[in-house]
């Protein structure tokens, strides 16, 4: 969540920042006015108390000396009652405070494009240019048809649309990614590597910024309040909640392979053939907790880390710098990176890299010592998939395909693959 000492100390500066995102002042001035009115019971309280304290002092050395303290008790019990009231307001207005805080994004960086949505979004490179083949190059539910690697249809039989069944060659083919991208990230880049849950509880989604603001495009275990995870990100940086962080030790890089599930309850009529839109896929994430003063140093440094991913497996990429009204909720920059499908002729995101300032760090308490001053601060945090592997998936197909029907195995992953150089269409 944000700063209420940014709220409480530059008003105009952050409604104009989060006007950039399209939040109305209206809730930032909510937050403003209640975070006053909580003051204002506190302080009102404590001199109310401090009050009491030296009336009991009074009362006693009055009673020692044979003096009538009826009146002086009936005042205190008067005192005592105020006391209780403004607990229970205070109680209220600080649940009030909390959950409109929970519902203000992040303030987002000044360095990115302002604008409402991704036509305002800017490229910021790509990798190589796309050459077209002499032959017709089949989208990957047809390529995939010719190769016997997807079964959509008996997916829907066993859980419904968006539950691809991925068969043979094309099992293996996803395995050998997940395994790349692992040791890319370990033994390359000083990721560590984590298998965390699959479930977390509310805790840990409000932790990350899932909750509450997207509820409804999640998994919710009800029986036991837990939650199928939309993303590896939720349980890898929820590892340090409520801890204090060694400054020696940053920054501290996690990376974990985790299926993801998400309901996105909100996308129909948005691209849904195939593998374009599931609602269950497979995703290596990485995650880094970093000292403030270099965090978007940091990004720049995450987002290399996934284009490594890309550039080893040979695809036609590009990097957009998202502006601010197409951000993540939590985020204050961040970058997209895309693939070229030339069979669906269209640019598909695989990767998210973000950096979250103090916003998660927040919610998750997740502090350090710093050792420039003493302090006990939060630390910042980012994230980015390293990649999303159903769109991976479909470039991969349609990019490295043959005229006969048949998919160039990328070097990199022949290792994982028992040397295996191409994916061949069955009989």
């Amino acid at each position: 969540m944000i700063d209420i000492k940014k709220v409480r100390e530059d008003f105009d500066a952050v409604v104009a920042a989060e006007a950039r995102r399209g939040i109305d002042s209206v809730a930032i001035a909510a937050v403003r006015d209640l975070d006053e009115r909580r003051r204002a019971l506190v302080g009102e309280t404590e001199a109310l108390k401090a009050r009491r304290n030296a009336a009991s002092k009074e009362i006693g050395k009055l009673a020692r000396e044979g003096g009538d303290v009826a009146a002086a008790k009936e005042e205190m019990r008067r005192v005592g009652d105020r006391i209780s009231e403004i607990d229970r307001e205070l109680s209220a207005v600080e649940g009030d405070l909390r959950s409109a805080l929970l519902a203000i994004p992040n303030l987002p960086a000044s360095d990115i494009p302002t604008g409402a949505d991704s036509s305002a979004n800017v490229e910021v490179r790509r990798s190589g240019e796309w050459k077209e083949p002499d032959f017709k190059v089949l989208d990957h539910i047809a390529v995939g048809e010719k190769l016997g690697i997807f079964d959509f249809p008996r997916g829907v039989k066993l859980t419904g649309t968006g539950f691809p069944v991925i068969l043979g060659q094309g099992a293996k083919l996803q395995r050998a990614l997940i395994q790349y991208m692992l040791d890319l990230h370990c033994r390359e880049q000083g990721y560590t590597e984590m298998l965390p849950p699959f479930v977390v509880n509310s805790e840990s989604m409000t932790g990350t910024g899932q909750l509450p603001k997207f509820a409804e495009d999640l998994y919710h275990c009800q029986i036991d309040d837990f939650w199928l995870i939309p993303t590896a990100e939720v349980p890898v940086t929820n590892y340090y909640r409520d801890e204090i962080l060694d400054a020696k030790r940053l920054p501290i890089k996690l990376t974990a392979y985790t299926p993801c599930f998400r309901r996105e309850a909100g996308s129909a009529g948005k691209m849904t053939r195939g593998m374009l839109r599931v609602h269950q896929f497979d995703k290596v994430e990485m995650v880094n907790f970093v000292d403030p003063q270099t965090s978007f140093d940091q990004l720049e440094t995450l987002v290399g880390e996934a284009e490594a991913v890309l550039s080893g497996l040979g695809l036609h990429y590009r990097v957009l710098m998202l502006c601010s009204g197409d951000m993540g909720f939590s985020a204050a920059k961040c970058y997209d990176l895309e693939l070229w499908a030339p069979a669906e002729k269209q640019w598909l995101e695989v990767s998210s890299c973000s950096c979250f300032t103090d916003y998660q760090a927040r919610r998750l308490n997740c502090r350090f010592k710093d050792p420039r001053d003493g302090k006990t601060k939060f630390v910042h945090t980012l994230n980015g998939s390293g990649v999303a592997l159903p769109r991976l998936m479909v470039a991969l197909l349609e990019q490295h395909q043959n005229a006969d029907g048949s998919v160039t195995i990328p070097e990199v992953l022949r290792p994982y693959m028992n040397g295996q150089e191409k994916l061949e269409p069955i009989a």
